[in-house]
Parts: structure tokens; C-alpha cells; sequence
């Protein structure tokens, strides 16, 4: 089945790099939405212009950017042709439930992306987080054909420039002997996490990129529970529960190369070299 389909969660903004830009005394997020848009590099891009050029060179044809309703300035790049010619751009827009303040979360997210978009829910995809800059070659290996409807890049923590303290807050990951995904272990204990380690002493992580069969993952975005913490509907309890069910449909793609991301303030200026 052919595989050319990238969704991208640009929901909204985020709290943790609002805070630290506070703290900086910067007030960049009051004009800009989310942190996919803030401009980065030599010619100061959106942080998404180079995740969108990593996707298209990967071979993708279709992009599905999933946004709050407040979503001008996403649709003012793809009015001012920010987006390759030949890539075909939609817009998904969250709807937060009446009864909330807040977005229901990334399951939901991308259960309301399929219902816009019901062609999703036909084919395959893949779908990640807007603030990672996900190489070319990860891209690439989620289109490869593959036996099993879903699989995930699993990363090698040691391939990452981040120090340990922000690596422990990744989720871990059980693999089975076979290459099957088991378990996603968000925020493990830190005597717990060696007992993750695959056998080369490995320890695998989630960066939150997938590709999913839209019909086979669809059930489990809908009937995702809310998290009692963060009360959200979470994409990894998701896939916890797809596997749970049907052990040996998500494929573990092993990478090792770092991934960076925009977290915070200070990660602003490890892009400041892209062209």
C-alpha cells in the first residue's frame, strides 16, 4: 500500500517553553501560536519549514498539519507557499469538547484528524510531533514496506546529545526478541529503566513518530481512557492498548542518531547554523 502521508501535531503552544522564555523575559509565543513556527536558522524559518523539507525529501506527497481553531497563522503559510508546489497541504483543526477548557490530547488529535479526513483511514501514514526535527532517514524507513500494519522508530538513547536528566524523561520501551513493540514506558523509575535495555545494553525510546494503518489504530484512539494525571487522551496509551490486543502488530524500526527538538528557550540556539 502506498505510503505518502505525514501528519504533523501542531496543536498548540507549549507550557514548559512559554515559562522559560518568561523567564528570559522573551515574549515570542505571544505572537506565535506554537513552537513549530518559531523562526530558527540563517534565514529565520519556521521550525516546521525544516521538518516539512526532511518529510518531502523522504518522498512524501501529503501533509496533514493537525491545529487548534485558532490556526491563522498555519494557513497563512500554506496561503504564502511556505510548502513545496507539488505538496499537497491540509489543515485538521482539534476541536476542545464544550464542556472542557483545554484540547482532549493526541489520541484525540488524531482521531479527529481521521474524521476530516476519512481517506486516512484507508491507507497508511505516518504521524509525529511538530517540535522534532526527525532526519530524512527515519522518515524514509516508516514508508518501507513491511509485513505488520503499524510500526514506530525505536532510538537508542546513546546516539542522543542530551543529558541524562532530559533522556529520563523520554519514554522507554520494551521490545520483544523479534523487533515487536511490548510495552511504552512513559517516565520510568530510574531502578526500573535497566530492566528495558535490549541485548546489546541498549536502552530504546519513543520520540513520538509512528506509522499507523488508519483503520487497524482508529478503535484505539476512540476508545483511549483519559489519563487521570493530564487528563488527556494520550497517542501512547493508545498504542498500549493496540498492543495489548494484538501483540505483534507495531513494528520496532532500531535508530541511533540524535533528534533535536525544541523543548525550551535554550534549545532555540542549536538551530541557528540551518540554512
Amino acid at each position: 500500500m502506498e505510503h505518502t502521508s505525514l501528519i504533523i501535531m501542531v496543536g498548540g503552544a507549549s507550557s514548559r517553553m512559554k515559562r522559560s522564555l518568561q523567564a528570559r523575559e522573551e515574549d515570542i509565543m505571544d505572537q506565535i501560536p506554537h513552537k513549530s513556527l518559531i523562526p530558527v536558522g540563517k534565514q529565520g524559518r519556521p521550525f516546521l519549514y525544516y521538518l516539512v523539507k526532511n518529510a518531502v525529501e523522504a518522498g512524501y506527497t501529503k501533509l496533514y498539519l493537525i491545529t487548534s481553531p485558532e490556526n491563522v497563522a498555519f494557513q497563512q503559510l500554506k496561503d504564502q507557499g511556505m510548502f513545496p508546489e507539488d505538496l499537497e497541504v491540509h489543515l485538521a483543526v482539534q476541536q476542545v469538547p464544550e464542556e472542557r477548557e483545554k484540547p482532549l490530547g493526541t489520541a484525540d488529535a488524531l482521531q479527529q484528524c481521521l474524521d476530516q479526513y476519512p481517506e486516512l483511514q484507508r491507507t497508511t501514514f505516518t504521524v509525529c510531533n511538530g517540535d522534532n526535527l526527525y532526519s530524512v532517514g527515519a522518515l524514509k524507513d516508516l514508508r518501507e514496506e513491511r509485513t505488520v500494519p503499524h510500526a514506530l522508530i525505536s532510538y537508542g538513547s546513546s546516539g542522543f546529545d542530551y543529558t541524562e536528566e532530559r533522556i529520563a524523561k523520554f519514554a522507554v520501551m520494551d521490545i520483544s526478541s523479534d523487533g515487536f513493540l511490548q510495552q511504552i514506558i512513559e517516565k520510568p523509575k530510574a531502578e526500573e529503566v535497566p530492566q528495558y535495555k535490549d541485548a546489546a545494553g541498549e536502552l530504546r525510546v519513543s520520540m513520538n513518530i509512528f506509522s499507523f494503518f488508519g483503520a487497524g489504530i482508529y478503535p484505539y484512539l476512540k476508545n483511549c481512557p483519559i489519563d487521570p494525571v493530564r487528563d488527556e487522551k494520550e497517542l501512547p496509551k493508545a498504542v498500549a492498548m493496540l498492543v495489548a490486543e494484538q501483540p505483534e502488530s507495531v513494528l520496532c524500526i532500531p535508530r541511533s542518531e540524535h533528534i533535536p527538538d525544541l523543548t525550551d528557550a535554550n534549545d532555540i540556539q542549536l538551530f541557528k547554523n540551518l540554512d
